[in-house]
């Protein structure tokens, strides 16, 4: 098998260290900077390189690290894996996303413990499962953004083969699956790759220091290597989508950007394959060219978080007003309840306005008649806006069950793309808490010091953070199943499927159209969103209500009790007990 590596920072030569015996590599010349070896393998076999007679490292693209990002690599052959599910795929337009993390969504934190509960969300209704990073990182358990090694499966949670167990199970469930990658920055424990040719530089820089190498001397290889491993993850383990981390820390100063280069690559290759694929941004930017089309001036990326949206609805259910928040609690038409019809009906709150918290306007607007509204994702919660709270405190942790079946309603009726954090459905009490396992002393110390520092500066004592070191701290994090069946969550959990399942059965809920989508509300607390036919009605205040529906309308769902939930009256006024909603067809 051949061998090969990329390392222009070699000066003289690379040695192939493999299975403990040195063999010598030769230059390709038709590759500059490339060096190869021609050897026998057999699957499992470490290896690594070393450059100039310097230490064995492991290698930039390898399949598989058994022991640890640090420690070699392992031959991984092609396989014969038998893929028991021939999967058409399944695109973004009337999708349900579930956000997951690996080493949280069960006590054992596997990939295979994983899949034995892809049956719950098949139940649930989700049709897309999205994991958190899966590359390689220091120790047991971590979030997985401080991943090295982009072309490997972290192997605590299995390695690459647990991955297409996974993958092949769920498309069994009719669940599609969807990778959260992170092309911005590498973690800063394990990362060799500035040993063998300059994957950063020094000339941009981002919050986690110098930036990934898109633009400068070499960067063509760097983009190359971002992109094998993209296509890597759709081709190989038959993924359905990436969501691309923090795409605005991709400092990128080249006519034809990276994620340009990436989109064309991905819709290329959605056409070989003849099945649906996707990349969902992560983007603070606001900007709708972050989706338009390419030959419009656009990225070319298939879909984008809304973090407006959340930001939104979490001021209006919780009241919070700090940090970022306090732009949307300040809305002059309302307050939060303002700046979530807006967000609903115009996608970004900040869409050229002024932001107090960043001190400058923000973002640009949104052309309606132009972005399908499948191609923002809308949220409640997520990884980021819970587990980088001092506590890592879910709404469910403040919110009475009423509100948190608004919260509900809001999402998955809404315009947008819906997604859910594990264990929301039911309203866990589960914190979800920044953890690591750094096994780099200094790295340790580092992450427990920032994170203290990062929250004393809003108020927060050094007892009331977390210490992400401890293992305590993941094991608070992992989700308690029996909270399933016990009320008020199993109300919850019924409520989650019952909105789902009225998602797919009412096309007005996916229609496209952002143009037709209408939010009123007043000073009472009542809410309400049309969407065709449809009107959802909201009391997210503490007294009873009364909202005008119209007369002849049906409720097709009711967050009241049966007792409490009547018909319109003829009149077509509809009584609200305090945090409720309700979803009604008008004739």
């Amino acid at each position: 098998m051949l061998f090969e590596v990329w390392a222009p920072r070699a000066r003289e030569r690379v040695t192939l260290w493999l299975a403990g015996e040195r063999r010598a590599t030769e230059r390709d010349e038709d590759r500059p900077g490339w060096w190869c070896a021609e050897a026998d393998a057999d699957d499992g076999t470490r290896y690594g390189f070393a450059l100039d007679d310097g230490p064995v490292l492991p290698d930039p693209r390898s399949r598989r690290q058994p022991d640890g990002p640090e420690g070699p690599s392992a031959v991984v052959l092609p396989d014969a894996y038998d893929w028991r599910h021939d999967w058409p795929g399944r695109g973004l337009r009337g999708a349900v996303l579930y956000e997951l993390h690996i080493g949280t969504y069960t006590v054992e934190g596997t990939l295979d413990a994983a899949a034995d509960r892809l049956g719950e969300l098949a139940e649930l209704g989700v049709s897309h499962v999205e994991l958190l990073p899966l590359c390689p990182f220091p120790g047991v358990h971590g979030w997985g953004y401080d991943g090295v090694l982009p072309w490997a499966v972290h192997e605590p949670y299995g390695g690459p083969a647990a991955l297409k167990r996974f993958v092949d199970a769920a498309h069994g469930h009719g669940i599609g699956v969807v990778l959260d990658v992170v092309h911005n920055h590498f973690g800063p424990s394990g990362n060799r790759l500035p040993a063998f040719g300059p994957y950063l530089t020094e000339a941009h820089r981002t919050p986690w220091g110098p930036a990934v190498n898109l633009d400068g001397p070499g960067s063509d290889e760097v983009r190359a290597y971002l992109l094998g491993s993209a296509l890597r993850w759709l081709r190989e383990f038959r993924l359905d989508g990436l969501r691309l981390d923090a795409v605005h820390a991709l400092v990128d100063d080249r006519a034809r950007t990276f994620l340009e280069e990436l989109s064309t690559a991905v819709d290329r290759l959605a056409d070989e394959l003849r099945r649906p694929l996707f990349l969902i941004a992560e983007s603070d930017r606001n900007d709708p060219r972050t989706t338009a089309a390419r030959d419009a001036g656009g990225l070319g990326l298939h879909a984008q978080w809304n973090d407006d949206f959340h930001h939104g609805l979490h001021t209006a259910l919780t009241g919070e007003s700090q940090g970022y928040y306090a732009d949307f609690a300040a809305h002059p038409e309302g307050g939060a309840a303002g700046a979530l019809a807006k967000s609903l009906t115009r996608v970004w709150f900040h869409d050229g306005t002024y932001s107090a918290f960043r001190g400058r306007t923000h973002g640009r607007p949104v052309d309606l008649t132009r972005a399908p509204a499948h191609r923002f994702v809308g949220f409640a919660q997520s990884h980021d806006q819970i587990g980088n709270r001092a506590a890592g405190d879910r709404l469910s942790a403040s919110l009475e069950p009423g509100l948190s079946a608004c919260a509900a309603a809001l999402v998955l009726t809404g315009p947008f793309t819906p997604m859910l954090f594990m264990g929301e459905e039911w309203g866990a009490r589960t914190p979800w808490q920044y953890f690591t396992d750094h096994t780099d002393p200094e790295v340790a110390r580092a992450a427990q010091e920032g994170r203290r520092q990062e929250f004393a500066a809003h108020g927060w004592g050094a007892g009331d953070v977390p210490d992400p070191q401890d293992p305590a701290t993941r094991r608070r994090s992992c989700l308690d199943r029996a909270e399933r069946t016990r009320p008020p969550h199993d109300r919850l959990l019924a409520w989650y499927r019952e909105l789902i399942a009225l998602r797919r059965a009412q096309p007005d809920l996916t229609d496209p159209d952002l143009a037709t989508v209408r939010a009123a509300h007043d000073g009472s607390g009542r809410f309400v969103v049309r969407r065709g036919d449809l009107r959802i009605v909201y009391n997210l205040g503490t007294e009873p209500v009364r909202v005008q529906v119209g007369a002849g309308a049906r409720v097709l769902a009711s967050w009241d009790p049966p007792d409490a939930a009547g018909a319109p009256d003829a009149s077509g006024g509809l009584r609200l007990g305090p945090h409720t909603c309700a979803v009604v067809l008008v004739p």
